[in-house]
């Protein structure tokens, strides 16, 4: 009952915020909140652990589709200085987010889960407004797509690094050992992905669509298993794996078979991480709350600038750029989960990823939706002046054509 109920109320509150453009994400986090035990009316789940592992789940399968989405192509297409500028928009993003973590005064470990948390904005609301809102050929969004794909990369990295942190490993040695073995299942993984792609290949063979998914769910799981054991996050297993499986021919079937998988145990995640939000608590972070939303704002219009400046993008183009990556989601839930597993830090660090997520991802498909009314927040003289040809094109709706790979959600 509270497993269907779950399903339900996330799914009809989803649905009714959709009608005037709100994305799912907060939703189904503000579907947990008014259905969980800590606010007035029907409690459909009583204690929040009794989601606990189909929570998992669904982190699970959103970083295995991260990882079957991944390409490594997409970083050699876009050379150096497309790497060089993801490089310095994770710098100033995640950067300002440290310090500001610092600056709270929470402690130095809440303060690397805050750098995630503020640094990295959201693939699967991005991708979702760049394919409502037709940009999908726009110049920017090759720019835009190749910044996600480094977030990708540096995720992945991040979890690896963290996860021994916030475990407060007993000394130094004990730290690096712990740092060693992530790093050396990464390596393992990242060795099966390079060179031995054939082989999973004809393991997971099968033209029966049943078994194909029985085999996938089982690889994803195990892993993600096996990586927590080994004292790695579930969610890094995950995204190896995905990785692996994305470089094999079954891939493209795997991608439209995990779908629905991915999306209904995704919405228990989000769901589950607002049973544990008591809304008493989020006003007791409101101010900093805030104050992160206005950093987002100042750090990501600064770093989409120099990004826009260094590609030689107009000012309504860079303005694109700065509001469509603007959001932040399910990745900032995946460190507030590898926080809540860690134990031992600051109680409001939950309530502020809630609260924190909760406005970004409001806010940010709205102010991509706004870019072109927005772009005059961007001083113009540092961009280029606009081609008329292009400012044509894009008041009759026609897309330029950029010759990118059309990511969906």
């Amino acid at each position: 009952m509270a497993l269907g109920g779950a399903f339900l109320a996330a799914g009809i509150l989803a649905r009714a915020g959709a009608r005037i453009g709100l994305p799912t994400i907060p939703l189904f986090m503000l579907a947990g909140i008014l259905f969980g035990p800590n606010t007035p009316g029907i409690a459909l789940v009583d204690n929040p652990g009794d989601l606990k592992l189909l929570g998992a789940i669904g982190l699970v399968f959103l970083l295995f589709y991260l990882g079957l989405e991944f390409h490594t192509d997409d970083l050699v297409a876009g050379g150096r200085r497309l790497v060089g500028v993801g490089a310095l928009y994770l710098a100033l993003n995640v950067g300002g987010g440290f310090l500001f973590g610092l600056a709270l005064g929470w402690g130095w470990r809440e303060a690397l889960v805050l750098a995630g948390v503020i640094g990295i904005s959201s693939s699967a609301i991005v991708t979702k407004v760049l394919v409502d809102l037709g940009r999908l050929g726009n110049p920017e969004t090759r720019l835009i797509l190749g910044v996600i794909v480094i977030e990708d990369v540096f995720l992945a990295l991040y979890l690896a690094i963290l996860t021994p942190v916030l475990g407060e490993a007993d000394g130094i040695g004990a730290a690096a050992l712990d740092v060693g073995k992530a790093f050396g299942f990464l390596i393992l993984l990242a060795s099966i992905a390079r060179w031995g792609t054939r082989l999973v290949g004809r393991l997971i063979a099968t033209k029966d669509d049943e078994l194909l998914v029985v085999i996938f769910t089982g690889l994803a799981i195990l892993t993600a298993g096996v990586a927590e054991e080994l004292g790695v996050s579930d969610a890094m297993g995950a995204f190896m794996i995905g990785l692996i499986l994305g470089a094999t021919k079954s891939a493209p079937r795997i991608r439209e078979l995990v779908h629905p998988l991915r999306d209904a145990f995704a919405a228990i995640f989000f769901f589950s991480f607002g049973l544990s939000i008591d809304p008493g608590d989020l006003a007791k972070v409101a101010v900093p709350v805030a104050l992160a939303v206005l950093l987002t704002f100042v750090l990501n219009g600064v770093a989409g600038s120099a990004a826009a400046r260094i590609c030689d993008l107009d000012r309504s183009q860079a303005s694109n750029v700065v509001f469509t990556i603007l959001s932040r989601g399910e990745f900032a839930l995946v460190l507030a989960a590898l926080a809540a597993s860690a134990g031992g830090l600051d109680a409001r660090l939950a309530p502020f990823i809630a609260g924190y997520v909760l406005v970004m991802a409001v806010l940010g498909p709205p102010a991509a939706t706004q870019a072109r009314r927005l772009e005059r927040v961007l001083p113009a003289r540092l961009f280029r002046e606009r081609d008329e040809d292009a400012k044509e094109q894009d008041d009759a709706g026609v897309p330029t054509p950029a010759g990118t790979r059309a990511h969906t959600d």
